[in-house]
């Protein structure tokens, strides 16, 4: 790592690997979820994915608020600026996504008529009423922005690994 390449803040790190860690177990539940048949497993699973939905939900905000307030260090010059373009839309898009998809599974959810427990601790409130027309739609924009959210994490992790053992130029050890 260059010694001009500044870190994120520890506060900063640590948010990130929380939610990173959140991801990629909330993930695989939400694909397992819709893939078993009913019962106690699925419906953990269900409760768990919407409770992690919750928790991402309000660290991205926190997040969010705080690297408004906290701009991290540039990216070292020599990256070239289509990287830096990618990187920076897909920042973007992780964020939004982190903040909108979990509202559009909270409204889905309410309009389906289910309870969204939050690791049993509250139970948020239904935002809509009961439609399963609109739940429908709601749940398959949903699982549409899922899937573009994964793509993006992958890219995400790619580009650091990229820059962390091929080109070495401090990049993933800004996160480190």
């Amino acid at each position: 790592m260059t010694e001009d390449v500044a870190r994120y803040s520890l506060f900063a790190r640590g948010i990130h690997w929380l939610m990173a860690l959140l991801v990629f177990a909330m993930v695989p539940a939400g694909i397992v979820m819709i893939r078993i048949g009913g019962g106690p497993l699925q419906n953990w699973l269900f409760d768990f994915h919407r409770s992690v939905g919750v928790l991402l939900m309000a660290l991205a905000l926190i997040r969010l608020a705080y690297r408004v307030t906290h701009p991290p260090a540039p990216l070292p010059a020599e990256i070239p600026l289509w990287q830096r373009l990618a990187a920076k839309a897909t920042h973007v898009f992780i964020y939004g996504f982190l903040i909108i998809n979990p509202f559009v599974g909270w409204v889905a959810t309410s309009a389906y008529g289910a309870k969204i427990p939050v690791f049993g601790l509250f139970t948020m409130p239904a935002i809509v009423a009961k439609d399963r027309a609109l739940a429908d739609q709601l749940f398959s924009i949903h699982l549409v922005l899922g899937i573009l959210f994964t793509a993006a994490v992958l890219l995400h992790v790619a580009a650091a690994l990229y820059h962390g053992f091929i080109r070495r130029d401090g990049v993933l050890q800004r996160m480190l």
